[in-house]
């Protein structure tokens, strides 16, 4: 019985487990809108944003660094801008679709 190698892969996904993660709260804010954990939505989400931003840069992959640093802005729990209803509602998801895209694509060749 031989063990088959694997090969190894070819390119490395930081920012795959941020954006999952940012996804999965994402996916979870709109029930916490009217509630004060949403501010805790609001720094894991800017946060995470940030760190995929930095890994896109890092990559070299410029075209979602605007997406990510539109999240950052809009979720910042700093200066929070008062949106509500169902257009913030639906952001929510849309972000969140927005990191699950971003996540899996942003990738740089191993040395």
């Amino acid at each position: 019985m031989t063990k088959k190698q694997r090969t190894p892969s070819t390119y490395q996904r930081n920012a795959l487990a941020p954006a999952l993660i940012a996804a999965a709260v994402l996916f979870l804010a709109p029930t916490l809108l009217e509630s004060d954990w949403f501010t805790v939505v609001r720094f894991v989400v800017a946060i995470l944003a940030a760190i995929a931003a930095w890994f896109a840069f890092q990559a070299r992959q410029w075209w979602w660094i605007p997406v990510l640093a539109t999240i950052v802005v809009l979720w910042n729990p700093i200066f929070p801008f008062p949106f509500s209803g169902p257009v913030w509602s639906a952001a929510q998801p849309v972000a969140a679709v927005a990191f699950l895209i971003a996540g899996p694509l942003i990738k740089v060749r191993r040395p």
